[in-house]
């Protein structure tokens, strides 16, 4: 009788429980709302697997016509044609420096001033030209007296003339030998002022104070580049160069500034290809605004004549991870495929230019970034 009435109790308690617990499991939101996606990870790390697809809207990939075009990397330098250097020649000390590299100086402003022996004798050897020429000057007075008396030949006195002359010459000659030294002839000092030749920006400086200056045969202290126009110069790979011709325009966008544009002319196709990469260098003739600083990094767009058909995709279809870009596509059987893809240019609405790894008409996920994010948890 005690076992029956032991067996009862605990079926009824048994029972209670059971209602109890349909009436928590009614009330509770959760319980009513669908299961999270569950992903599970195939062999293959790029293969993704969810128990629920339909969370994931897919797009069609759109046809879209573009003109071919060619991107290369490359970098702002000065114009060849528009670069001057700055020469000393004399030879000697560096006792001051008025300008520095990257200092906009304009053309007569001094530079720097150079301590130099060479005034000293370039001076010495024009004041014994003069003295020379002062001596020739008066022989040759005497010899014209006594030829037109007769007691001179014609012979003496015209060689008396050449003396005179010739050391006129010597006295021109170490004049504009100091000239060219930096040196007046009234006031000649030991102290050499070198100018600037043109207005510009020092891009390259040789020269440091108390350093030496050793003329023609060394290295230029300063030179000097007019950036309001520069060059572009690309690096094309060989099998590309039929994409890129003398004359067109090319689109320029400073790694600085992505979101500017700027417009030059293809002024040049090297003759030589780098043996080591297989490139050409292209030159881009571009008018600078003030931005393009020599030595920057750019990005070179070259337009074609013929249209190429590309893919257009929502911009939220592309995940961008590890530097490189992916598309999630459709595989079958509650599974995803991740697909590296080159993305072209932004398109109206929302829209990216797929070039590679996706055609029109294939499916895509259509936020990317929301299936990675479930993947990553």
């Amino acid at each position: 009788m005690i076992r029956m009435g032991a067996e009862y109790l605990a079926l009824s308690l048994a029972l209670v429980g059971f209602v109890a617990g349909c009436g928590e499991s009614k009330g509770d939101p959760k319980a009513e709302a669908p299961p999270a996606a569950k992903v599970e990870h195939e062999q293959d790390v790029n293969v993704v697997k969810v128990d629920h697809p339909e969370q994931f809207p897919l797009f069609t990939a759109i046809e879209y016509g573009a003109t071919s075009h060619l991107v290369a990397t490359g970098v702002v330098s000065p114009d060849v044609a528009r670069t001057v250097p700055v020469i000393s020649i004399a030879t000697g000390r560096v006792v001051e420096i008025k300008a520095r590299l990257g200092d906009t100086v304009k053309k007569g402003q001094l530079l720097m001033r150079v301590q130099s022996a060479d005034i000293a004798s370039a001076f010495s050897d024009y004041r014994k030209a003069v003295a020379d020429e002062k001596l020739a000057s008066a022989q040759l007075e005497r010899a014209k007296l006594l030829y037109e008396k007769g007691a001179f030949s014609l012979n003496d006195y015209q060689t008396a003339e050449d003396v005179e002359n010739k050391a006129h010459v010597d006295v021109e000659t170490a004049a504009e030998h100091l000239r060219v030294l930096g040196s007046p002839l009234d006031h000649p000092s030991g102290l050499v002022d070198i100018y600037a030749p043109v207005s510009g920006v020092i891009t390259d400086q040789q020269v440091t104070n108390a350093g030496g200056v050793a003329g023609l045969g060394s290295p230029n202290p300063f030179t000097i580049s007019d950036l309001s126009e520069v060059w572009i110069l690309c690096d094309v790979y060989e099998n590309d160069l039929a994409n890129v011709h003398v004359g067109e325009t090319a689109e320029v966008r400073l790694n600085a500034y992505p979101d500017k544009i700027f417009r030059g002319r293809i002024g040049n196709i090297g003759p030589i290809l780098d043996p080591n990469i297989r490139t050409a260098k292209v030159r881009i003739e571009v008018e600078n605004s003030g931005l393009m600083k020599v030595g920057m990094f750019v990005t070179a767009t070259f337009h074609g004549e013929k249209k190429e058909m590309h893919a257009a995709v929502p911009a939220d279809a592309i995940l961008h991870l590890h530097d490189r870009e992916w598309v999630y596509m459709p595989a079958g059987d509650k599974t995803f495929r991740r697909v590296e893809v080159a993305a072209g240019e932004t398109l109206p609405n929302k829209m990216q230019e797929i070039i590679t790894g996706v055609h029109a008409g294939q499916q895509v996920v259509n936020n990317a970034l929301v299936l990675q994010n479930t993947v990553e948890q």
